[in-house]
């Protein structure tokens, strides 16, 4: 379908450029109602879901429907189904949209489009004017934004028809776009569970299907080629504990880079990131790292950390924290493969309580593995290798792919909600 060309105008917004000359520039408040959350004592809240449910702020969000995590009655500031929920606390500008009646608490405030605002156009505008909130937000500890600053955000307002179709246009080509995204996500999925799938077979049965077998005499690890030895990993190797460093001791950098768990990333060793920091003190020579250590997550708040392992390559001139562990033997490379087996997480998930995530020293030391002749160590760990990197390139591929299609996302909603695209007579039904 061929469109008119808009005429422009200079918005007088430097991030905006030229709008449609028909189009109005109005501030929030302007347009919506705004409704600024307020949370109730803590004490009040319940997890009794006949009670209003309750929203304290982004960290209930999804990517467009929000799971409350708690209820509370005695709510004060209540918002209407349909209404869009806006986080003012970081991450500030995050949205959601309310699918019943929430209570908001002060981490929110919900947006109530007026008449003359199509709820489903503010929704994608809002994803583009938001980026105002970043300049303004504040605080000492965390990004904030006032409710003044909310109700002071500009929004672009076409006319009513224009929004119609805007929303339409847009409601049907990001539901092309998330579908696309999702099934790279499952791909991704399918990969990761294939190449675990993989590991485990290789580590715990070998690469010869035919091999007799033997009963290992660990429940949870079964049989094992009948010519392969199981060894406590004491026996194999040294497990090193971090060191704690006080406040005075951490810089970020020209010091000894500390590695933690935030530096294991998809079972490999992450380096130069934003949130490294360093020590400016004296570290033992035992306690640098050196190549085919096994950095170990062995302590962390979240449970889904423990046991994450990774390789230490060469040239890492590093040291690691009072909640890792290093692993140092002549067998790492192919022990690392166990670590990234499903046996080994299966493991790990019995150092998990209710109290404490930790997997010890004596834990890591007292877990006994599958351990081949070296000649069928060395085939093992170079088929692994192999095979690993195909199906890593192929979600690396996947991952490029959902990035590229998110940032057409963005730029067809930034397009389309500043004038970008004429889509004035826009028929959903006859595309």
């Amino acid at each position: 379908m061929k469109f008119n060309n808009y005429k422009y105008k200079d918005s007088g917004i430097d991030w905006l450029g030229n709008i449609p000359e028909r189009w109005k520039v109005l501030k929030v408040k302007y347009c919506s109602d705004v409704i600024m959350g307020q949370s109730p004592s803590s004490d009040e809240y319940s997890d009794d879901s006949d009670l209003l449910p309750f929203l304290q702020g982004n960290a209930d969000f999804t990517t467009r429907y929000p799971i409350p995590r708690v209820y509370c009655n005695s709510a004060n500031k209540r918002v209407p189904k349909g209404s869009i929920l806006l986080s003012v606390r970081a991450p500030v500008g995050a949205l959601n949209e309310a699918d019943q009646e929430y209570g908001v608490g002060r981490g929110l405030c919900a947006l109530i489009p007026k008449s003359d605002l199509h709820k489903e156009y503010t929704w994608f505008q809002l994803h583009i004017t938001r980026v105002e909130l970043d300049s303004l937000a504040t605080g000492s500890t965390y990004d904030a934004v006032s409710v003044d600053e909310v109700a002071d955000m500009l929004i672009l307002v076409p006319s009513k028809s224009e929004q119609q179709a805007i929303a339409s246009f847009l409601d049907r080509e990001t539901a092309r776009i998330d579908a696309l995204i999702q099934k790279k996500e499952r791909m991704i999925e399918l990969l990761k569970e294939k190449r675990i799938a993989l590991i485990t077979q290789a580590v715990t049965k070998g690469l010869d299907p035919n091999v007799p077998m033997k009963d290992s005499g660990i429940g949870w690890l079964g049989e094992v080629p009948e010519h392969w030895e199981v060894k406590k990993l004491k026996y194999l190797g040294k497990s090193l504990i971090g060191l704690t460093y006080s406040p005075e001791e951490i810089v970020f950098e020209d010091g000894t880079l500390v590695l933690r768990a935030s530096n294991i990333q998809n079972s490999t060793l992450s380096l130069g990131r934003d949130d490294d920091v360093s020590v400016v003190t004296r570290i033992p020579n035992k306690l640098m790292v050196v190549e085919d250590d096994i950095l170990i997550c062995s302590r962390n708040g979240s449970k889904a950390l423990i046991g994450k392992a990774a390789i230490i390559g060469s040239e890492v001139n590093a040291t690691f924290g009072a909640f890792m562990t290093v692993f140092r033997s002549r067998f790492n490379r192919f022990i690392i493969w166990v670590l990234h087996s499903s046996m080994f997480s299966s493991l790990c998930s019995g150092y998990v309580t209710s109290t404490i995530n930790q997997l010890t020293q004596d834990d890591l030391n007292n877990i006994s593995i599958p351990l081949p002749p070296d000649n069928e160590l060395k085939e093992i760990t170079k088929h692994l290798e192999k095979e690993s990197y195909f199906i890593d390139k192929l979600i690396i591929k996947a991952d490029r792919s959902i990035s590229l299609l998110r940032e057409y996302r963005s730029s067809l909603i930034h397009h389309a909600v500043t004038g970008k695209i004429d889509l004035r007579g826009y028929d959903a039904q006859a595309q």
